[in-house]
């Protein structure tokens, strides 16, 4: 997903709005149909823009697509779902790493340690997010720390998905006891996020 020091590898180069693949949107539509029910799901979309609702229903999973209309699916979603459960989208995050992401992106998932993981020269945030990426900032046995960096997230929603996804990735990646916490927001007034992952 990241590398220490750097900003390497590609998906989306060149955006000039801020982008999202495909599965992004498809995995929440998947996960809101399975855990909150069809009915939800369509009281959800009913809620976006003709323009949004294509956006992100008609997407393949590897397309791009406007990250405002991922955005507006989250925070819909979120208005229905946080009733419930403040934290659906760290689950709904796991959930879109176990599935589409294990499937489309498995050999930069399932390393021999979560070590590797966070060192490879892929960016597996760049595969889904443009412009932007996650990077480690700090890197020892059994702990790493990655910043977000040149992404306008827009909210802490999609903090929360990061969390899921990552808590899911070290899982992948061999970690046991593992924890993730994301411990500088931008959206509660720090100069950038940052996620803290421990694992043994």
């Amino acid at each position: 997903m990241m590398r220490a020091g750097g900003m390497r590898a590609g998906g989306m180069r060149g955006a000039t709005q801020a982008t999202a693949r495909g599965s992004t949107a498809q995995t929440t539509l998947a996960f809101i149909r399975h855990s909150a029910g069809e009915p939800a799901l369509q009281r959800i979309l009913a809620g976006l823009s003709p323009r949004e609702r294509d956006d992100v229903v008609s997407t393949d999973l590897t397309a791009e697509l406007p990250y405002a209309s991922l955005f507006a699916l989250w925070h819909a979603a979120d208005e229905e779902l946080a009733i419930a459960s403040r934290d659906w989208m760290i689950d709904a995050g796991a959930f879109a790493i176990e599935s589409a992401g294990k499937r489309l992106y498995g050999g930069l998932l399932q390393k021999d340690s979560p070590e590797e993981f966070v060192t490879q020269s892929v960016s597996l945030f760049r595969l889904y997010y443009a412009p932007g990426d996650m990077v480690a900032v700090q890197v020892e046995a059994g702990r790493a720390v990655l910043r977000l960096v040149g992404f306008e997230s827009r909210g802490p929603i999609f903090c929360r998905r990061q969390t899921g996804g990552l808590l899911k990735a070290v899982e992948l990646a061999g970690g046991k006891s593992l924890r993730v916490l994301h411990v500088r927001c931008e959206h509660e007034g720090d100069a950038f996020c940052e996620w803290e992952l421990s694992w043994s």
